[in-house]
């Protein structure tokens, strides 16, 4: 939250009010997944009291849950792979994620083109961009550390893996937003047409494998078209099984983004 702040104050200080605005409209979507944890919090039999729904109106709610896991594995002796400490785990991991592709990303996205196009020299901005990169891949390989716990007889990655898996991530999200970046400041709104046409190959990639995740027809559809903007930026695996020959296609489909931007 500090470095978002920073830059919030840092526009308004400087009178910049155009990029005031815009980077508090980022703050917004973030509360898609403060709701989410709330009725999560009501299912499972917690109803939210004052100070939770303080919390969350604060955007502090994923800290509580993240407070409860530490102070369930302590209690649980530390064991990260118990059913109950697994089961919250997940939860925050699928909530930071969200908050992390509806909030941070915009946020990440807009610092970056401010650093590339508007004020090169601009150090909090670019400090803002750096660390709002970082958690959006921490999130990523977060989830992808709970999923790999999910499989059977599969045990917690070692710290060298998630490590390596952080740099990819990391190096994989910023040179796709670098790529953005450059191009929106190079040919302004054509780069919506290049990330339309990557959205629309995705979403109807994703409606042909026909994922079953979400069982009902509308909100089927609707994910496929959430996931598929996702897949503008990154690779996020939905589906059981090797993931090897799905990962290749969404690299070949980004590769013929980069050399569609090239021509145009």
């Amino acid at each position: 939250r500090s470095p978002g702040l920073c830059t919030i104050i840092h526009y308004l200080v400087r009178g910049q009010l155009g990029w005031f605005g815009l980077t508090v409209a980022c703050i917004v979507p973030g509360y898609a997944a403060q709701l989410l944890s709330i009725l999560w919090f009501r299912a499972d039999g917690h109803p939210p009291g004052c100070w939770l729904l303080v919390l969350h109106l604060l955007q502090l709610g994923l800290w509580k849950r993240y407070w409860d896991v530490l102070r369930m594995a302590a209690k649980t002796g530390g064991s990260a792979c118990a059913g109950e400490v697994l089961t919250q785990h997940g939860d925050v991991c699928v909530l930071r994620l969200l908050e992390a592709l509806m909030q941070t990303l915009p946020h990440l996205l807009l610092q970056a083109y401010v650093v590339v196009a508007v004020d090169p020299a601009g150090f909090i901005p670019g400090v803002s961009a750096g660390l709002s990169l970082l958690s959006l891949a921490w999130a990523l390989v977060s989830y992808s550390r709970f999923a790999c716990l999910l499989k059977p007889g599969h045990l917690c990655p070692p710290a060298t893996a998630i490590l390596c898996l952080l740099l990819w991530r990391t190096g994989m999200l910023g040179t796709r937003v670098l790529a953005l970046v450059l191009f929106a400041r190079l040919y302004s709104f054509w780069v919506f047409a290049v990330a339309g046409v990557h959205w629309l190959l995705m979403s109807f990639w994703l409606v042909a494998q026909q994922t079953d995740i979400v069982t009902q027809p509308c909100h089927w559809r609707l994910f496929n078209c959430l996931v598929g903007a996702v897949y503008i930026f990154c690779y996020v695996n939905v589906q059981p099984g090797p993931s090897k020959h799905r990962v290749a296609v969404f690299y070949a489909v980004s590769t013929q983004d980069i050399r569609y931007s090239t021509w145009m």
